[in-house]
């Protein structure tokens, strides 16, 4: 937008150039503006004012109304829903019924309130490299990996052992321990496939390259078992990300004592109460924001069914807020530690079925 004063400027130099001898399509060039604006500004024999910031302008028709404004906010920032961002709030509005807004409305209005500060510990998450595996349903690939607790005494820790399922996120079977040793792995492999029920069904087993997980024990008790191992590739840190952001999870968690956990009984409670949110309560955003607990045992579709018939409501209600379709709630086919060619994933699915 250009200044008034600019304006005036302008049509004095063209003016004086036209006087000189110039041609008036020549000197609005130089001025980097048409002959119709010239003329425009000038068509009444004096320079017109902009009048751009004094016109009255109609309110869009799907602009929100004051009260649905409030009660946005109120919703947000709710005891409920205060500690969570926009992108967790709005599918747990969705399992309630409810549609107040987009995403992206949310994160506007609160950025329009000064209230849109980061509601967690965890930074931007970055994007991870991973070998080749696929599952198309639960236990078919798990992945696990051992972290560190830490302890109240410095230099301290406990082993936290976990075995999640790529495909469902779901937290399978984890034991907290003093130190790392390959016989505490054979225990949590053998109570996580009894846990659910799949001796003698193929089954894929990630790891990084510790030493607890190529063990010659624990390697023999996986073969026992028909449990093919898989690991991650030399000198790559990020090649198995599921557990990695699990651990990460669990570590920006609020609830998380950074100053160490006084005794390996507390560190235990604490793992157990932990689990059992992540898998009956965290939405997870790889699973578009469901628990674990409702992908790994088919509960997912009849979920997405009613948030889909509660979105497509809303829009029957107030279609002129709706630019495009309604929010995809689908869920992923399948999860991969690698990029895989569709031929490929078509293959392995109908071998799946088969």
């Amino acid at each position: 937008m250009i200044s008034d004063s600019d304006r005036t400027m302008a049509v004095e130099l063209i003016d004086e150039a036209r006087t000189n001898g110039a041609r008036l399509k020549p000197a609005c060039e130089v001025l980097n503006i048409s002959e119709r604006t010239y003329q425009r500004w000038t068509k009444n024999g004096s320079v017109e004012k902009d009048r751009r910031p004094i016109v009255k302008r109609h309110s869009p028709k799907n602009k929100l109304s004051q009260e649905e404004r409030l009660e946005i906010i109120r919703t947000v920032n709710g005891p409920k829903f205060a500690d969570l961002p926009p992108s967790q709030i709005v599918p747990k509005l969705a399992d309630e019924g409810r549609c107040l807004a987009s995403e992206s409305t949310i994160y506007r209005i609160l950025r329009e309130e000064q209230m849109n500060t980061h509601r967690s510990r965890s930074k931007a998450p970055v994007k991870r490299e991973t070998p080749t595996h696929i599952a198309v349903a639960s236990n078919q690939v798990w992945t696990w990996d051992i972290t560190w607790l830490n302890a109240s005494i410095k230099g301290e820790y406990y082993k936290l052992y976990m075995i999640v399922d790529m495909y469902s996120r779901f937290i399978v079977s984890c034991e907290v321990w003093e130190t790392e040793k390959a016989e505490y792995a054979e225990y949590l492999i053998k109570k996580a496939t009894l846990s659910q029920s799949i001796a003698g069904r193929p089954l894929v087993l990630h790891s990084d390259n510790g030493s607890p997980m190529k063990a010659a024990t624990f390697l023999a008790t996986l073969e026992k078992l028909g449990v093919q191992s898989s690991f991650s590739r030399p000198r790559v840190s990020n090649d198995n990300p599921y557990s990695e952001s699990l651990f990460k999870t669990m570590k920006y968690r609020p609830q998380y004592p950074h100053r160490g956990f006084s005794n390996l009984e507390e560190a235990r409670e604490w793992v157990e109460k932990f689990v059992k949110w992540y898998n009956y309560t965290y939405l997870h955003s790889g699973i578009n924001f469901i628990t674990p607990y409702q992908r790994h045992y088919g509960l997912d579709m009849k979920i997405m069914k009613r948030r889909t018939k509660t979105y497509k409501e809303a829009k029957a209600k107030h279609p002129e807020r709706w630019a495009k379709e309604v929010r995809d709630w689908s869920l992923p086919e399948y999860v991969s530690l690698n990029p895989i060619k569709e031929e490929e994933i078509k293959g392995y699915a109908n071998q799946s079925k088969d």
